[in-house]
């Protein structure tokens, strides 16, 4: 479609970018009203709000450019303005910046060498232009350019997985969201950085390259891996935003794996889960900033019973933690029931048993990481607001938080309930089915299987209605008898003493045979591509020690290389 704006062909807008840019402008507005409150007792508040702005323009440029060049430079700046902003939080901030640092810049440096690849292709960086065959049989030149097209894919798929945190690029997401203030965290990690990488993704595999079987595969592989990966670490995790961290990871899997199908419905799902992802993730992100703020701790040891206390904080996290599980009829089951149909045809059309084996994999990755997603938040939902809350809590007099904080999760809990009853109307239709339909026609409509939204949510209304009716007729006429704790046939003298904090809810994966090993491996940093790496240039710290600031050593050091090169050029 030919683009008549003054801005083309630096810039161009399309249906798989407009309502990018249109989330982007709402995930700003309510991070801002949202700091407003939350950060206002910390420094440097006039740099936080020129990073977060300059982060916007950055992304809104990012998602319209239509030139590589431009794109590179703009996805750069954005590496920078998150570096900055991850070093406004704890004391372990510095490092997690830095680990992010190493890894997404490392991940551009191979970007930039994809985006010379594609150059060498083509001839141009205008991206509406390009259009790489990864198959030998239809890139001109022959076989011996193939291998570059694949290079190139890769290269710049890297960079996408490093940004939206796919693995093995992932690790610096869980420190990131552990050190970094919640509101940073809610709006790079949680939904910009997914927005961008997931976007780049779906732009290079359905514009910039045409796909092969074998690069799809390899999607679905990245895809289902991550899903499995991320999901098995947040089950162990103690810390509420270190737990919301590596299910940022594990969801990234599904939009990977949806784009990997190759087919449109499979696409749409992965395209719609990242956009509900953002939604509910940073609903997650900022209900958890509330709780921190009122309780001053994300240990899950350290919370519990804060459903009374902190209502409204409580309603919008079930609600997010019912859209990430998939639970109808909240937005993100619809976005995954997608990804599952699209899987279902990629079973279906399996040429091979090797494909039908692989595909059947993925396909049971992603349902049953949507189970242990499931077990995961209700260990957070029972740990922070309905379980017995510890002594120490009791006496800090928690509330609810200020609207200034609370009306950002509101907002972003309708949301989800809007985008996952109105699935069909509103988003799928006025967003999804667009985007993906300027490289391939798709009817979601006549898809069998198809989730009958509004139906299906008033039925489960009925269904609660009558479940609420049964519970009060009973409260009527109670048949139960109500008496102190006893354990062991003694009566409990502490009330707090046998308190179930929700922390210890599936450590004993940890000691399951075929896990026991796979866990110790992750705790030494083996998955860890930061860390590997760290160990592999090892050399480093010989460097780090002779750079120590002092001014008489670097002179030692420069008069000794003076006398090297007399030596060698004498």
């Amino acid at each position: 479609m030919h683009d008549h704006s003054f801005l083309y062909p630096w810039f161009k807008l399309d249906p798989l970018n407009g309502f990018i840019v249109l989330a982007i402008t709402v995930f700003t507005v309510l991070v801002l009203l949202y700091s407003f409150k939350f950060m206002s007792a910390r420094r440097c508040l006039a740099l936080y709000y020129i990073y977060i702005i300059l982060t916007a323009v950055a992304s809104v440029l990012i998602v319209l450019a239509n030139n590589l060049i431009l794109l590179l430079a703009c996805w750069g700046f954005l590496g920078l303005t998150l570096y900055l902003l991850i070093n406004m939080g704890d004391q372990d901030a510095p490092a997690a910046a830095k680990k992010m640092l190493i890894i997404v810049g490392g991940s551009d440096a191979l970007m930039l060498l994809g985006i010379g690849i594609v150059y060498y292709l083509c001839g141009t960086f205008q991206m509406d232009r390009i259009a790489i065959p990864l198959s030998a049989s239809y890139l001109p030149g022959g076989s011996h350019t193939i291998y570059l097209a694949v290079i190139a894919y890769l290269c710049i798929a890297i960079a996408c997985f490093a940004k939206a945190g796919a693995m093995p690029f992932h690790s610096w997401i869980p420190d990131c969201a552990k050190s970094a203030p919640v509101a940073v965290t809610a709006y790079l990690p949680a939904a910009l950085d997914k927005l961008l990488g997931i976007y780049l993704l779906a732009r290079i595999s359905l514009n910039l390259f045409v796909m092969n079987k074998a690069m799809n595969n390899f999607l679905m592989l990245i895809g289902a891996l991550t899903i499995i990966a991320g999901v098995m670490m947040a089950l162990i995790q103690h810390d509420l935003k270190r737990l919301l961290g590596y299910h940022a990871v594990s969801q990234v899997g599904y939009m990977v794996l949806g784009i990997g199908t190759g087919n449109p419905i499979g696409i749409a799902g992965g395209l719609f889960h990242m956009l509900n992802h953002a939604i509910y993730k940073s609903c997650l992100f900022l209900s958890g900033g509330n709780v921190e703020y009122r309780a001053h701790t994300t240990q899950l040891d350290e919370l519990g019973g804060l459903a009374k206390l902190m209502p409204i904080t409580f309603i919008t996290c079930m609600i997010a933690s019912f859209s990430i599980s998939g639970i109808p009829p909240f937005n993100g089951f619809v976005s995954k029931w997608l990804i599952y149909q699209g899987l279902v045809l990629h079973v279906s059309g399996a040429e091979s048993t090797l494909q039908l084996v692989f595909s059947a994999f993925c396909l049971i990755a992603a349902m049953f990481g949507s189970g242990l997603t499931l077990a995961s938040f209700m260990k957070l939902l029972h740990a922070v607001f309905l379980g017995q809350p510890p002594s120490a809590l009791k006496n800090k007099g928690i509330k609810e938080v200020d609207v200034a904080m609370w009306f950002s999760c509101a907002v972003l809990a309708g949301v989800c309930i809007l985008f996952g009853v109105f699935a069909f109307a509103i988003p799928l239709k006025y967003f999804i089915i667009p985007a993906v339909s300027i490289s391939q026609p798709l009817d979601i409509a006549n898809l069998p299987g198809a989730w009958p939204a509004t139906l299906a949510t008033l039925l489960l209304i009925v269904g609660l209605a009558l479940g609420i009716i049964i519970f009060k007729a009973n409260r009527l006429k109670p048949s139960l008898r109500q008496d102190s704790n006893f354990v062991g046939g003694e009566t409990e003298k502490s009330p707090g003493e046998n308190r179930v904090s929700g922390q210890e809810f599936y450590n004993t994966i940890q000691d399951l045979r075929g896990l026991r090993g796979i866990y110790a491996l992750a705790a030494k940093g083996t998955f860890d591509i930061y860390a590997q790496a760290r160990r592999l240039f090892c050399f480093s710290r010989f460097f780090q020690f002779l750079h120590n600031g002092v001014l008489p050593t670097y002179l030692v050091w420069m008069l000794l290389g003076m006398v090297v090169l007399f030596l060698v050029l004498g």
